[in-house]
């Protein structure tokens, strides 16, 4: 230990000395002593600790330094912007300390982050600052004359509550002609004054003599303390007082109650009478001891007067006087030793805690720094720490008093979020006594804890032709960590199934884990899958778990039944040959069908719908064989037909249908000839149907566009004809394409002959031309080539277009062809046509007509769309760069229905036709079509359909 002093100027009240050690401790980092006087103003310096400890200011605000004092008052305080100590209450060290020496004020100095303590020392001194003084202010004595040179008689002691050189030192006796001051030391430091008789007293000199006894301390400057001694001389007695011994010992336990006795001090008298009668006091008694005990003056019996407690004062010092009457006196010492009592519990203080820890805090962090004391000695001052069991915690000392509560363990919040640590402190006393302190301390979340799902694996099921969008079910997991650690968020892990990614058919919901349908399943094309799920939670890093689900796809009824014997072809027939031998129970044929389906729905039975001779024929309902249930006779039919049913036993059920030809024949030719139309049959038939109900469907709506599409032409041409009627422009002569002229050797082509002159339905009406006495036409010369000349006349056919037309019959004085006639293409009439006694020709069939309609159509559909400017609606068989002056005239060229002859304009040839007309008739004069009779018409050639109509007919 090193001592460092440093002494003031003695002009100052005081004195400071400043004494510095440190110590090594197995906890404390360090221990520092300093030495400072009493009585010194608030706000003085105690030491820099800061520098005598080695720490940084800025460690002293980081670790938010302070003092722990387990004691109520604080006299010191710290200062953490200088790192020094001061003053902060006045300090008397005596009344802090009283007699012991030295007196020091002992803390600690507590530092957080890390958590560290020091520990420092400040010793208090003495300073000059309270005079010595006496119990009594007198005291008087009666002593006999005849008291002999050398009779002692014991003062009452000064008391200095300072120590050291400034408590009590010397007394001093005045006047000194009789008397003499001797001092004895104690054991207790302390000094007995007693008044030794130098010269015998002389009661008739003196009989009252007066004395001062001053007590004088060693402080500078001195201070001092003074008793008066009144002195009564008596008559003569020779035998004082004796006690029995000089020193009596007792004991006594604290917190005795008043009035319990301690011991009894006697002492004997050889006198007689009142010299011999002795009276017992306290002479003198310690400074802690006073008003704690009191002697009975007769009987020297001491008893208790007040409250002893052995944390206070341990022994107590009693000097007891005994005197007779007649002034003589002796004295004894009476030690009193106090026995403890474990009356003191256990003091707990926590110096430091952590109210907060993180789970992931090493084994051996330290949580609180406690200190315990206990005020009682011995046994019953000895202390026992516990804690509550199975908490991951444990108590080591690390000083005398001093504890460390740390971890023992790892933590883990997800077992105990919160613990109450409960620290109990039990004396070795009888009985015990214990105190107890609880401290919570909350456990801080790490994200330790991956989610885990529910189960290890998951199995779903969906039933095919689901919803797109449907949820099929929930995957959850949980995450045993805490709030943003514990938030789960759910992941499609990326994967394919049959090289699809997984992400098409199903989805997750991030928040939920409910997945989702995102397409429409096949358990045909589909039966499972699996795929894997993740959990993923909010922690940083993120922790993650996964899981496979696997989805089942449930069979729904979504197929029907399909046949795979007997094949059912559209253009060959397939029939089952049964002779007519057969008997009951004939294996005719057996229907094989699968359905695609799975389970129940594809248990398929076959039931009968529809038989020729339902009496002849059954179909077993679960193998599909057709036998007969009865004998084949000649009475029946050759052709049998039979409709199975194929019904699965879904909900709801689906069935097909099968047709099967049956033939009760013995011999191939027979059936042959039997089944040669029976693929035909349109009862049975009901695609066929179906095309053709379609077909006809299209055909008048084609029709009905035709017909719309050529009126609209109609009417366009026809205003357009008759704008270029009335205007002037130059009619350039226009031939048709493929005509050649009337006198020439050749004819129309029938394919322009049955475009222009000609209908679809002709067979049904006459012609329609106008009047014979009608100018209004175009003459054309066979011989010239050039220009026609157009005669306008007030009156015209085309001119009148609301007026309505004649429909004439036949001419008879036409002579010409079937083949020169404009017609169906091919068609050539018999003889009785050519010399024009046949009928109006053969009409059309269905099949041309519907050929003819299709032409037409086509006809229509290109020319209206090739509608454009300057063309005026024409075909693209005409030049773009025809114009309206290349537009016929049709209302000047007429076409004569069943004639290659044409009407022209021309004058000139008008008459040459007429004087022709007129020749031909006289000499061909031919009776009216009335009054001849009309032979069978020709029959038009036969198509397909009318020989397959015929050759029925003939078998029937």
């Amino acid at each position: 230990m090193v001592h460092t002093g440093i002494t003031s100027d003695r002009t100052m009240r005081g004195q400071v000395l400043l004494f510095l050690s440190v110590l090594s401790l197995s906890s404390a980092l360090g221990q520092v002593s300093y030495s400072i006087p009493e009585e010194m103003p608030k706000g003085s310096l105690v030491g820099n600790m800061a520098k005598d400890f080695g720490l940084e200011v800025k460690r002293l605000k980081s670790g938010k330094a302070r003092i722990f004092n387990p004691d109520s008052v604080e006299y010191i305080e710290l200062n953490n912007e200088r790192g020094v100590l001061l003053i902060r209450e006045r300090i008397d060290r005596e009344a802090l300390c009283g007699q012991t020496t030295p007196c020091a004020l002992h803390f600690q100095i507590i530092l957080e982050n890390p958590m560290e303590f020091y520990s420092v020392t400040i010793e208090i001194t003495d300073v000059n600052d309270n005079p010595p003084s006496f119990e009594k202010n007198d005291v008087r004595f009666k002593i006999s004359e005849s008291a002999v040179s050398g009779a002692k008689f014991i003062l009452d002691r000064a008391v200095d509550p300072d120590v050291g050189s400034n408590g009590l030192q010397t007394y001093r006796l005045e006047p000194r002609d009789n008397f003499m001051i001797k001092l004895h030391d104690q054991a207790d430091g302390t000094k007995n004054v007693e008044m030794v008789l130098e010269k015998p007293l002389d009661r008739e000199k003196h009989e009252h003599l007066s004395l001062v006894l001053t007590a004088v301390d060693g402080g500078e400057p001195q201070m001092t303390g003074t008793m008066q001694i009144l002195i009564t001389v008596l008559d003569v007695n020779d035998n004082a007082p004796v006690f029995t011994q000089p020193i009596y010992k007792a004991s006594i336990k604290e917190n005795s109650p008043v009035g319990t006795f301690v011991v009894t001090v006697t002492a004997t008298d050889a006198d007689h009478g009142s010299n011999g009668k002795i009276t017992y006091s306290i002479s003198s008694i310690s400074d802690h001891a006073r008003g704690l005990f009191e002697v009975n003056d007769e009987s020297g019996e001491i008893r208790l007067k007040g409250n002893v407690d052995y944390e206070k004062a341990r022994t107590f010092q009693i000097n007891v006087r005994a005197s007779d009457d007649g002034g003589l006196v002796d004295s004894c010492k009476v030690m009193i030793d106090v026995t403890d009592v474990n009356d003191n519990k256990p003091e707990i203080h926590i110096m430091s805690k952590s109210n907060v820890i993180s789970e992931d805090a090493k084994p051996g962090t330290v949580v609180t720094m406690i200190n315990i004391k206990d005020a009682d000695s011995g046994e019953n001052g000895k202390v026992q720490c516990s804690m509550n069991n199975d908490i991951p915690f444990v108590m080591k000392s690390t000083n005398n008093g001093f504890y460390t509560l740390v971890t023992d363990s790892e933590l883990d919040r997800e077992t105990s979020s919160e613990y109450n640590i409960t620290v109990t402190c039990s004396d070795e006393g009888v009985p015990s006594l214990s105190s107890s302190v609880t401290l919570t301390l909350q456990i801080s979340d790490v994200n330790d804890n991956a989610p885990v799902f529910e189960r290890s694996s998951y199995e779903a099921y969906i039933v095919e032709n689901n919803t797109p969008g449907l949820s099929v079910f929930t995957v959850k997991a949980r995450d045993a960590d805490w709030n943003q650690n514990a938030r789960v968020s759910y992941i499609l892990e990326d994967s394919s199934v049959n090289g699809v990614p997984v992400s098409s058919y199903v989805s997750v919901s991030a928040d939920s884990g409910v997945i989702h349908a995102v397409r429409s399943f096949d358990y045909e094309q589909i039966k499972d899958f699996h795929f894997r799920v993740k959990a993923q939670d909010g922690g940083s890093p993120p922790l993650s778990s996964n899981v496979t689900v696997k989805i089942l796809i449930q069979d729904q009824n979504d197929n029907p039944p399909q046949v795979l014997y007997p094949v059912q072809t559209g253009g060959s027939l397939v029939a089952e040959l049964v002779p007519r031998s057969a008997d009951v129970g004939y294996l005719v044929t057996k229907v094989v069908a699968v359905d695609v389906d799975s389970g129940q729905n594809a248990w398929l039975s076959y039931k009968l719908q529809k038989a020729t001779d339902r009496a002849l024929f059954e179909v077993g309902s679960q193998n599909g064989e057709i036998r007969t249930i009865r004998q084949v006779t000649d009475k029946d039919t050759v052709k049998q037909r039979l409709s199975v049913i194929v019904e699965d036993n879904g909900q709801p059920s689906r069935s097909a249908t099968v047709v099967v030809n049956v033939a009760v024949a013995d011999s191939f030719p027979e059936v042959l000839s039997e089944f040669t139309d029976f693929t035909h049959d349109k009862e049975y038939n009901d695609n066929l149907t179906f095309y053709l109900v379609l077909a006809l469907a299209v055909v008048s709506f084609l029709f009905i566009t035709c017909v719309v599409v050529i009126i609209s032409v109609k009417i366009y041409r026809w205003r357009q004809s008759r704008v270029l009627f009335h205007s002037n422009l130059p009619v350039i002569p226009y031939y048709p394409p493929r005509y050649s002229d009337t006198l020439g050797t050749g004819t129309l082509q029938h394919v322009y002959n049955y475009e222009v002159c000609r209908t679809t339905d002709s067979r049904k009406s006459d012609c329609k031309f106008g009047g014979a006495g009608s100018q209004n036409v175009l003459i054309m010369d066979p011989s010239s080539t050039g220009t026609m000349q157009r005669i306008q006349s007030e009156k015209s056919i085309l001119d009148e277009p609301d007026s309505p037309l004649e429909q004439k019959p036949p001419n008879n004085d036409w002579r010409f062809t079937q083949g020169q006639r404009p017609g169906p293409s091919g068609a050539t009439g018999g003889p009785e046509v050519a010399m024009g006694t046949g009928p109006w020709p053969q009409p059309p069939t269905e099949a041309e007509q519907l050929q003819a309609l299709m032409a037409a159509a086509n006809e229509v559909s290109e020319a209206t769309a090739t509608l454009g400017p300057g063309t005026m609606g024409l075909s693209t068989r005409y030049s773009p760069q025809f114009t309206l002056q290349h537009v016929p005239d049709y209302r000047q060229n007429v076409y004569i229905p069943g004639s290659t002859a044409t009407l022209t304009s021309n004058p000139q040839q008008q008459q040459q036709q007429q004087q022709a007309t007129a020749q031909q008739a006289a000499q061909q004069a031919l009776p009216p079509p009335q009054a001849s009779a009309q032979p069978e018409p020709p029959k038009a050639a036969q198509t397909p359909a009318s020989k397959k109509k015929s050759t029925k007919k003939e078998k029937k």
